[in-house]
């Protein structure tokens, strides 16, 4: 049954990214830009590039570095650093990184912004994790000045600005889009909305940051609200983890390939041994049913499941504007942009509506179709009984 929810209408994909640390690493990021280039081939909206500093698996330290090279490689996506982690940077050299970046792909950058996901990136600079999400608070509201244009003089305990202003402006005349990183607990809504900024849900695959999706939406329009903003729900964005294949089977067994990836990730950073960390198909199994940690539930299967899946988290969500696949190793790279070919082929234009007025069309010339073949059966009658005169006219002369 179609949900009653507005659903996505614009589409992309979120690269941590993760990546076997078995593999030649090298490999690995070019793949991941020649991917970018892909999806921009392929009609998607955006693609967002995480920041991370340790456990070997999330490759990209520099979103600013990678999007810089991307959109050189592209015409259209929109690129965003998906999301730069705040405590780790003075904000005003953040800022006029962002703003430079702006500039280079003219117009074609956002701007994400979350406190830092990974405890041990923070332990390695010396940041106590519990002090990361105020400290994310104190940072975001020096940068959102910054990049709307205003002198900023802010002292903390951890950094300084004094008049500090832009020396560039943005390129975009409306000013670049700022994005700030939710997932279960209610800190990232209250920051969007008290700033007036898009919300990014990381966790809406999770069972509890699926559960906790409505919720987070009221808390973000109420705090927008109560700061003079309107929380839009079409600037709202998802992520969750998708592998589509032409049947349920082939797409599971194409997950098999890599998913123990997954697995030993998650694992590497809790310390934990997962009970079907070591058989492919039973981690598969539990990816689709129970989820894991960090990643969720996985959609794996075809194009009408991913369908109803988007569907369920509109109704769930009350609706929202953006999905963002979670870019992950679990296929061979020739799967993997496989299955984003069959998204934006069949999936996209179920939400676009792009194909209704050719479904319209059809409807239209099947309704009339026996006064088009009547037409058409006098047209050739017509023309034989012509030829037919015509023949007779030249004989009798």
């Amino acid at each position: 049954m179609p949900t009653t929810a507005p659903g996505p209408t614009r589409f992309g994909a979120f690269l941590a990214p993760y990546h076997g640390i078995d593999g030649n690493p090298t490999l690995q990021i070019r793949r991941d830009l020649d991917l970018v280039a892909h999806l921009d081939t392929l009609g998607f909206d955006e693609a967002w590039i995480g920041e991370h500093h340790s456990a070997g698996y999330e490759t990209i330290a520099s979103p600013e570095v990678f999007i810089a090279a991307a959109a050189e490689k592209t015409r259209r996506i929109r690129l965003g650093t998906g999301v730069n982690s705040l405590p780790y940077h003075h904000p005003l050299v953040l800022a006029d990184r962002i703003v430079q970046l702006d500039h280079q792909s003219q117009g074609r950058v956002m701007f994400g912004a979350g406190p830092g996901q990974l405890a041990s990136d923070a332990f390695m600079m010396g940041i106590d994790p519990l002090r990361q999400r105020g400290m994310m608070a104190e940072a975001l509201e020096a940068v959102v000045a910054l990049l709307r244009g205003e002198t900023v003089t802010k002292h903390t305990d951890w950094f300084t600005l004094t008049d500090a202003r832009l020396h560039l402006a943005p390129y975009q005349r409306d000013g670049i889009e700022i994005t700030c990183a939710s997932t279960v607990s209610p800190s990232g809504s209250v920051q969007a909305g008290t700033h007036g900024l898009s919300l990014l849900s990381l966790a809406a695959s999770d069972p509890s940051g699926f559960e906790a999706l409505a919720g987070n939406w009221d808390i973000y329009a109420k705090t927008s609200a109560d700061h003079g903003h309107t929380a839009d729900r079409d600037t709202w964005r998802l992520v969750v983890p998708m592998h589509l294949a032409d049947t349920q089977e082939e797409a599971r067994r194409q997950a098999e390939y890599g998913i123990l990836h997954l697995v030993r990730y998650i694992e590497g950073l809790s310390g934990m041994t997962m009970p079907f960390g070591t058989s492919a198909r039973a981690a598969v199994d539990q990816w689709t049913t129970d989820g894991f940690p960090t990643f969720g539930v996985a959609m794996i299967g075809t194009p009408a499941d991913a369908i109803a899946r988007i569907e369920a988290m509109a109704e769930k969500s009350g609706g929202f504007g953006t999905l963002l696949l979670l870019d992950l190793p679990i296929a061979e790279p020739a799967a993997k942009r496989r299955s984003y070919e069959l998204f934006a082929e069949y999936v996209v234009p179920h939400f676009t509506g792009a194909n209704k007025p050719r479904h319209a069309s059809m409807a239209w010339a099947n309704a009339n179709s026996g006064q088009f073949i009547g037409a058409l059966r006098q047209a050739v009658e017509a023309a034989f009984t012509q030829h037919a005169q015509a023949e007779s006219d030249t004989a009798a002369s």
